[in-house]
């Protein structure tokens, strides 16, 4: 299994900023894609952004603009910076991993244990 650990996580006023970062343990060779989502309580976990090995990114609507993805191979390391949050982004955002080439195989699907951000009005 690879392990991810999040953080970067906190309480924070409607305008303010915070980055994420998920580290991914281990001897890793490569890593297809690298993602957040999020959950808010009651709801599905959704999509936040993602992005491949080769650079590619996306977004979900609600955040385009404000957020920014972006990962460093050497490190194993996804970040999400996260600008001009609203009160809607408080959730647990949760690190995923898809498709990492390690030591030991490949590894399809990893999740961090999560970290919560809260976004106060």
């Amino acid at each position: 299994q690879v392990q991810l650990v999040e953080s970067g996580g906190g309480l924070v006023q409607a305008g303010g900023s915070l980055r994420l970062s998920c580290a991914a343990s281990g001897t890793i060779f490569s890593i297809n894609v690298m993602g957040w989502y999020r959950q808010a309580p009651g709801k599905q976990r959704e999509l936040v952004a993602r992005i491949t090995d080769g650079g590619s990114t996306s977004y979900a609507d609600s955040v385009k603009g404000r957020f920014t993805i972006s990962r460093d191979n050497a490190k194993n390391t996804v970040y999400l910076q996260m600008n001009s949050l609203k009160p809607e982004d408080t959730a647990v955002y949760y690190c995923n991993v898809n498709n990492a080439i390690t030591t030991w195989g490949t590894e399809h699907d990893s999740w961090g244990q999560g970290t919560q951000v809260t976004v106060s009005s």
